[in-house]
């Protein structure tokens, strides 16, 4: 019995090292990871052997996803290429950087298997989420942006931005007609408008430790990144121009607004690099650097955070100047959290002291917005998970006014 074992222990052997590369893999990486959202890492098997083989493969991902169990098993066929994909989800924008591909392969007889590493140390940058951007590009370019939130914004008179004289066609507003050149055509003719374009629009972040809270493992910082991102590309789509601003104790970053074809490139490779700090923003030097560096009346998104009333009220001199010289849009945060303590119902005097304190919480924060719009200074309060959506919304609305 032992020689027979022995026998098909030497044939195994034989079978699996003759061959001095009997298989192959390969990791196609793409260029990039897009934050917070499933990325796909293409696997390719090549089995290279006369024979069937039972393939195990462990990939060894970034430390930053803390998997370490991922384990594939398959049959492949002699001569057979094998393609699968797997999917993982960053948190964090960064370098990742992947370890071996590693490979057990059993012949048929499944005695030993025969060890192969592959694409050893590959590094993927994780990016703001382009794959949101390209999901609200798409969807604003097909006309369905209503089928994500997106709201229909009925337009309030025009911008004044003359683009043609026309002939009046049923259903143009009379009041657009022009009596000079209708005069001289001997018809009715109407000057033609169009939404006012090249309108300077500025992305700001607070980079303080406010925005350091996560929600569904994601940081305040990186839902206004992605937001950041895809609202620059809306802007830019209809033909204004996007800048980008971050501060905390002093200005991280200035980005000029621009409408170049390569700006929302810069944009993007900007926002890359940012991350929160663990002190208290100045807004004081913000509205400084706002009156030196932004001259131009613009659009203004002010992505923060304030928990508490008195939070906001500190700041409320500085929002105050800057809303004087800008359309500024204060954008912060609901307590999502909060939400299960609001909903469930109380069993016990514990849980009746936490849904106050919960409701409290809530009650504050609507009364941060009334107070903002009393003082002029436009105010969003958001879901993280709708911050795009809202942000977006807002935009339209506020070019539908006219007020841009």
């Amino acid at each position: 019995m032992a020689l027979i074992l022995l026998t098909f222990f030497l044939v195994d052997i034989f079978l699996l090292f003759r061959f001095k590369k009997g298989f192959n893999a390969s990791r196609k990486l793409p260029e990039k990871f897009s934050n917070s959202d499933e990325n796909e890492v293409p696997l390719e098997l090549q089995n290279e052997y006369p024979f069937s083989i039972q393939v195990k493969i462990i990939d060894e991902i970034p430390i930053q996803f803390q998997k370490r169990d991922f384990e594939y098993i398959t049959e492949i066929e002699t001569n057979e290429n094998h393609s699968f994909n797997y999917q993982l989800r960053p948190t964090e924008r960064g370098e990742y950087h992947f370890g071996k591909l590693i490979a057990y392969i059993s012949s048929p007889l499944r005695i030993i298997a025969k060890r192969y590493n592959f694409e050893e140390n590959q590094m993927v940058a994780v990016y703001p989420s382009y794959i949101q951007m390209k999901k609200y590009e798409f969807l604003a370019m097909s006309n369905r942006l209503t089928e994500f939130g997106l709201k229909k914004i009925r337009r309030i008179g025009h911008t004044m931005e003359f683009e043609q004289i026309k002939n009046y066609v049923a259903g143009d507003d009379v009041r657009t007609i022009n009596w000079k050149a209708t005069a001289k055509r001997a018809q009715l003719m109407v000057n033609q408008y169009q939404d006012e374009k090249s309108q300077p629009i500025y992305s700001i972040l607070d980079l303080g430790r406010v925005m350091k809270m996560p929600f569904e493992e994601l940081k305040l910082l990186d839902y206004a990144i992605n937001s950041t991102l895809a609202f620059s590309n809306i802007a830019l789509r209809k033909n204004d121009k996007a800048g980008l601003v971050t501060f905390s104790k002093k200005v991280e970053t200035i980005v000029a607004a621009s409408n170049k074809k390569t700006h929302l490139n810069t944009i993007n490779e900007s926002l890359y690099n940012i991350t929160t700090k663990f002190t208290d923003s100045d807004f004081g030097y913000l509205y400084a650097l706002i009156k030196r560096k932004i001259t131009q009346r613009s659009l203004l998104i002010l992505y923060t955070n304030f928990e508490h009333i008195s939070a906001m009220k500190r700041q409320l001199p500085f929002l105050q100047a800057i809303a004087k010289h800008h359309l500024l849009i204060t954008v912060f945060f609901e307590n999502t959290e909060l939400d299960e303590l609001i909903t469930d119902s109380a069993e016990d005097l514990q849980d009746i002291y936490h849904k106050t304190i919960a409701e409290k919480f809530a009650f504050e924060k609507r009364l941060i917005v009334k107070e903002l719009e009393n003082r002029g200074v436009h105010a969003i309060l958001t879901k993280p998970q709708h911050l795009t959506v809202n942000v977006i919304n807002k935009y339209l609305e506020f070019k539908a006014k006219g007020f841009i």
